[in-house]
């Protein structure tokens, strides 16, 4: 269905996400399975009856950038500082671990160069946080104590993803030297202290300016633009937006507004999150 409006591809995704999401259930498949088959179905490789575009991308990437939001909202910097043993020892034990394995299996079995298995390796290492948290979300489990390790260890990968990213063109062919890989981490590295010292100064007085108001509106808008201009600054500064959006709740998390913003973002997260799965299962290629 090729059209310049946006609203029938979006008629269609919330088509697919009421009838899919209710039939995944029903067949104890979890929602996630309901929205990459509906995203199958509609996709390209599919029906066709929608084509990727650049609004339904971004929106699609705020539902993940919400939800980061969220899980920094639920907790605190004194409970992440009491998780540092799980994100900074299991995290880095488990990244480090399957890199070192899957990109050994490539290099032998596949007979790669050595900078394109140590790619592959570290790029499998990593999971999508967004399945991996929807799913524990689901099931209830994230309170547990296995789930919040999965929840260490998905932080951790965030984490991994920026220096990853930024080693990429020294593994192509033609690097010169490791002297490109420094400035990206110190720009990512002072976007990040910024954030943190900015939001400690600032945030609690703008919420506190937007709670006098007594608008509803005001409200949402005021935490629709703290999570989102977050999660664009350190975006735009090289590292993951959800990394950004995470540090945004941190920060609020131990404010007297946490319950109004949860309450805020919760139906904006579910449905945009939707749209992201609905997104991905677009472009599979069940063919392929």
């Amino acid at each position: 269905m090729h059209t310049t409006s946006p609203l029938p591809p979006l008629l269609i995704f919330l088509l697919a996400i009421v009838i899919a999401v209710p039939l995944a259930s029903r067949l104890r498949l979890g929602a996630v399975l309901g929205y990459l088959g509906a995203g199958m179905l509609i996709g390209p490789h599919g029906l066709g009856w929608v084509h990727g575009g650049s609004l339904l991308d971004v929106l699609s990437e705020l539902g993940v950038v919400l939800l980061l939001f969220l899980i920094g909202l639920e907790l605190s910097p004194q409970r992440l500082w009491v998780m540092r043993r799980q994100v900074f020892g299991y995290g880095a034990a488990q990244v480090l671990a399957s890199a070192v394995l899957l990109g050994t299996a490539v290099y032998f079995a596949l007979h790669l160069p050595l900078a394109t298995a140590v790619l592959i390796g570290a790029g499998l290492a990593l999971s999508s946080t967004a399945f991996g948290l929807q799913i524990l979300g689901e099931r209830k489990e994230l309170p547990s104590a296995w789930g919040r390790l999965a929840f260490a260890l998905l932080l951790f990968q965030d984490l991994a993803a920026i220096p990853l990213i930024a080693a990429v063109p020294l593994l192509a062919h033609g690097a010169h030297s490791s002297a490109a890989l420094w400035p990206q981490l110190l720009r990512v590295g002072g976007t990040v202290l910024a954030v943190v010292l900015g939001g400690r100064l600032l945030l609690r007085p703008l919420f506190r300016i937007a709670a006098g108001v007594q608008q509803v509106e005001v409200s949402t808008a005021m935490t629709l633009l703290v999570a989102l201009g977050t999660a664009w600054l350190v975006g735009a500064a090289g590292a993951s937006m959800a990394l950004g959006a995470f540090l945004a709740g941190l920060l609020l998390a131990d404010s007297e507004y946490r319950h109004e913003l949860e309450s805020n973002i919760e139906p904006f997260k579910g449905l945009l999150l939707g749209l992201f799965f609905i997104s991905v299962g677009m472009a599979a290629n069940a063919a392929v």
